[in-house]
């Protein structure tokens, strides 16, 4: 039985607790969080054996718990960690993994050192939508891939310490990282801030990746409309993920375009296939719930998984050069 503590249970924090509980080899045994109000009438109405703490050392040393989820704002992620794998216990992360990449190689070095275990909560990766996206792309189903579009749009949540790439961002970038499967050779980035407060409010976001496959992400606290829909273009076949679809969530297009040239001429002849479209079944189990589940296996048997700190490294990496490239105007960052 894996022995599990939980620090913080503001926003995220409640799903964590209830998804780990729900898991046969695994327990939440303590939650830490700075409001004793919620720990009181929330955690402990909940989850009357769970014990609560509002000092973060006491769950982090405590000899009860052998791993801990880390639920609070990312400038605390990398202090806490270290706390935590000096104390030799294996991690579960909220994304983005650390507010930078020094921070981020420093846990997974530790981490290896220690010979301890790192996931971070990349959750949209265990999605039936994602590992179907991956299973079609691995199929060769959408043939060579051309572009990944993405849109994560809606009116706030505003948060107070990150700008909209960091906070929205990781999402798409670890979504895109994990269908296309390579690793993008530069990025360009462009935002603005609209209400003084110095941090992006929304931001265009293009990734430059080998075989002329380009990405775009386009991040927005301030739409009048909440939209997430990602568009993946292929030779063969296209793809729409409507992630606000309550059923068809995928849905698949036999078109596409082929182009040609007539010798000594320099028209182009485009040909366009227009064929049928189909919505493939997808897995409904929540995915958090898996999410937790492959913690459970990873720490205990070591068992390989899609999002552990070198991913979450990575997912930094490209949040860090985005970042440059929008304090230099767009300029062209290269991974």
């Amino acid at each position: 039985m894996l022995r599990i503590g939980v620090i913080g249970y503001g926003y995220w924090g409640p799903n964590i607790v209830r998804n780990f509980n729900s898991v046969n080899d695994a327990q939440v045994v303590m939650v830490c969080d700075m409001n004793a109000h919620t720990l009181k009438n929330k955690v402990q109405k909940a989850y009357p054996n769970v014990k609560t703490t509002t000092d973060i050392n006491e769950l982090i040393k405590s000899p009860d718990v052998d791993a801990i989820a880390i639920v609070t704002p990312v400038f605390t992620h990398f202090e806490i960690a270290k706390k935590a794998l000096e104390a030799g216990k294996c991690i579960f992360m909220e994304k983005p993994f650390t507010y930078t990449v020094a921070e981020a190689e420093q846990l997974v070095n530790l981490a290896e050192k220690k010979k301890l275990k790192i996931m971070v909560d990349h959750t949209f990766l265990y999605t039936g939508a994602v590992r179907k996206i991956k299973q079609l792309i691995d199929e060769n189903t959408l043939g060579n891939l051309y572009y990944f579009d993405s849109m994560r749009v809606n009116l706030g949540l505003f948060q107070h310490d990150v700008n909209v790439v960091w906070d929205l961002a990781p999402h798409d970038i670890s979504i895109m990282d994990y269908v296309i499967g390579q690793k993008p050779e530069g990025v360009v980035a462009t935002g603005a801030s609209h209400f003084g407060r110095n941090l992006e409010d929304i931001a265009y976001i293009t990734f430059y990746y080998p075989k002329n496959i380009i990405a775009h992400i386009n991040v927005n606290w301030i739409s009048p409309v909440k939209v997430r829909t990602t568009l993946i273009g292929g030779e063969k076949k296209m793809l729409v993920w409507n992630d606000l679809e309550p059923d068809e969530k995928i849905k698949v297009y036999d078109k596409g375009v082929q182009v040609k040239t007539k010798e000594g001429q320099y028209n182009l002849l485009v040909d366009y296939r227009s064929g049928d479209m189909w919505a493939p079944k997808l897995e409904q189990t929540e995915a958090l719930k898996l999410m937790a589940e492959q913690f459970v296996k990873y720490v205990e048997n070591g068992c390989s998984i899609i999002n552990d700190s070198i991913n979450g490294l990575n997912n930094v990496k490209m949040l860090e050069a985005t970042s440059k490239s929008l304090k230099n105007n767009g300029a062209m960052i290269y991974i």
